[in-house]
């Protein structure tokens, strides 16, 4: 069994029965307790669990949020693949927006280089990247009156403003995805800022790696039947990609290079 299909198997079980031991765990999946220990950690860092002696417990979901130089380096190699092919989906002509995230930061690398592109933001860290273009790209920042750890800024002024727009396509970035609550993220605030760029865009494409499949978080930003497409890497389990298809019209599955070998090395653990 590969890492991503076991440790969805994890939060499958954690998710029935709120609190697993290792041992359980070992014999469900018929692997080492040292396996399970590692993709628990795994699991920890992302933020969807929490270790307890001799298992793991359901993180809860008013956890702190991670912040943007915490989640930079995390599945790097997936969102950049991620940001690769959904780069082709910003056509010159178009009004794009752009959410805060690292997913979304690294699309903005990508775009830096297009022409003929509008760009709004309320991230600081898009905007900046953006700000290096050679192409002269007009990028507006949306103002605000909080920042979130995640590098957003929100509030009634950014609301306002997004408001005042209208977008041909948004590329969302979120903390999780799941079949009951939707598209989440920990930030009440950016929940709703990220409510109205999703309110004023023709268009909805979320990018998300596979750790965020069944992940939730306090706040709910829309359901998945508000999305029109969504950018994920071939960590996502086959049974988690007929699932999501299921809700979503396009699912786009990019391939990660040099990931399958560790995956496939981590599996054989």
């Amino acid at each position: 069994m590969l890492a991503p299909v076991r440790r969805q198997r994890i939060l499958d079980e954690l998710r029935a029965k709120g609190a697993v031991r290792l041992t359980e765990l070992s014999a469900v999946l018929s692997v080492s307790e040292m396996t399970v220990r590692r993709d628990l950690d795994v699991l920890q860092q992302d933020g969807l669990v929490e270790r307890v002696h001799g298992g793991a417990v359901v993180a809860q979901l008013g956890g702190d949020e991670p912040g943007f130089e915490n989640k930079l380096h995390r599945e790097q190699a997936e969102k950049e693949a991620i940001a690769r092919r959904a780069a082709h989906m910003a056509k010159a002509g178009m009004a794009v927006a752009l959410s805060a995230g690292t997913t979304t930061w690294a699309l903005a690398r990508e775009l830096a280089q297009s022409e003929g592109l509008t760009v709004v933001t309320n991230s600081l860290d898009v905007w900046n990247e953006l700000q290096r273009s050679p192409t002269g790209m007009p990028v507006i920042l949306t103002g605000g009156e909080r920042l979130t750890p995640s590098g957003a800024l929100v509030g009634p002024t950014a609301d306002k403003a997004i408001r005042s727009l209208y977008f041909d396509v948004l590329f969302l970035g979120v903390h999780g995805l799941d079949p009951v609550a939707g598209l989440t993220t920990p930030n009440v605030a950016e929940a709703e800022t990220n409510r109205t760029l999703i309110s004023r865009s023709r268009r909805v494409v979320v990018l998300a790696d596979h750790t965020k499949w069944c992940t939730t978080a306090l706040c709910s930003m829309g359901e998945l039947s508000e999305v029109d497409v969504v950018v994920t890497d071939d960590g996502l389990a086959p049974e988690a990609r007929r699932h999501l298809n299921s809700y979503i019209d396009e699912v786009v599955v990019v391939p990660v290079a040099g990931v399958g070998s560790r995956v496939a090395a981590d599996g054989a653990s």
